[in-house]
């Protein structure tokens, strides 16, 4: 029997992959639209958050990168960036939420002339007021921040160093994101070595729009620490006929090293990376034993939450208690957060509630 989304959302849960401008409120984006004099698809918040959503299952990259235009338009002020910061804080300490890293590319956000300190200031303090109110209204929750580059742009030395600069007030890594045919991870091989020379940790986009050489070059060339997606690196495994898998030798790598995988399964649907959620490679991997985690990606564009995923698999793959909690347990590990302080989250607060939860 499945779990539904309200009994999930009562599980803590731990999620590694949320991009702050793809999780607004449709009633904040509106808001903030007025303000500015930004034109909108719709100023009713139902209509505007089905909008994304379409535009996001429409298959046309054009309209799905649009967006990200409204959403991005709307974050160019310390005063919005604090508020949509805040916010996500609180929607998903709501949803049961106990660790975040979200991420977002301060590049991003200089139309209003705000330099990447003063953005990355203001969204670390939107998070910290969000976090203290969630957790004064007994939903405890934390959030690291990850600081991502534009992989078409030429600015991840710019970032790379932002992360170096806050890591001890909030950022916990680094990430590249973007289109990722045409643009390799190893462009910014010169961030990335920056990086593991200060000793800072990083994740990288890979294997979803492109295939196993992404995921190479991330892990071999790059030195990732996780994979954002990675959900390709299915391609490097065949089951045969008697249903035995064999694990070609980048497959085995990422599986022997417990390379952790950011899945986002309802993400990876409407990019077309799989038909179905039944269809989705993270049954598979989880059988396999691979390092998998469950993530969001943009909770507006996706019309999701991590318990609405965690519901999904639980229906196409029987999933229960135990699935649920290795899933959370395995975010717990690979987030970028100090070993004790990761310890301390997955013996204090998931293990006694995941036990509660099996016994009944």
């Amino acid at each position: 029997m499945s779990l539904s989304i309200e009994e999930i959302r009562q599980a803590p849960k731990a999620l590694l992959h949320d991009h702050l401008d793809g999780g607004l409120r449709p009633a904040t984006v509106i808001e903030l639209a007025a303000e500015i004099g930004h034109e909108l698809p719709s100023t009713d918040a139902v209509e505007l958050g089905r909008w994304f959503t379409e535009s996001a299952d429409s298959g046309s990259l054009e309209r799905y990168l649009e967006t990200f235009s409204h959403t991005v338009a709307v974050m160019q002020t310390r005063e919005s960036l604090h508020r949509v910061a805040r916010e996500c804080a609180l929607d998903l300490a709501a949803d049961g939420v106990v660790y975040a890293e979200v991420r977002f590319a301060p590049e991003l956000h200089t139309e209003g002339g705000l330099s990447l300190e003063s953005i990355v200031e203001a969204v670390l303090a939107g998070f910290d007021a969000g976090c203290a109110e969630a957790t004064n209204d007994g939903s405890p929750i934390r959030i690291g921040v990850l600081l991502t580059a534009m992989r078409h742009a030429a600015r991840s030395m710019e970032i790379a160093q932002l992360v170096v600069d806050y890591r001890e007030r909030g950022v916990v890594g680094f990430d590249i994101a973007g289109a990722e045919a045409g643009f390799p991870p190893t462009r910014h091989l010169d961030a990335f070595e920056f990086l593991q020379r200060e000793n800072s940790r990083f994740t990288i986009h890979a294997g979803e729009g492109f295939g196993l050489p992404s995921i190479w070059q991330a892990l071999q060339w790059c030195g990732a620490h996780r994979l954002g997606h990675g959900v390709r690196i299915v391609d490097d495994v065949s089951v045969g006929e008697d249903g035995i898998a064999v694990l070609g030798p980048l497959a085995a790598y990422v599986r022997d090293t417990r390379v952790p995988l950011e899945l986002c399964p309802t993400s990876n649907l409407q990019t077309g990376a799989v038909t179905s959620i039944k269809d989705h490679p993270v049954g598979l991997l989880t059988d396999l034993r691979f390092r998998v985690t469950v993530n969001t990606d943009n909770r507006l564009m996706s019309g999701t939450s991590l318990s609405r995923e965690m519901a999904l698999l639980s229906d196409a793959f029987g999933y229960g208690w135990e699935e649920l909690r290795w899933f959370t347990i395995n975010a717990m590990k690979s987030s970028f957060l100090h070993f004790d302080e990761r310890l301390a989250i997955i013996d204090e607060v998931i293990k006694p509630a995941y036990a509660k939860l099996i016994e009944g």
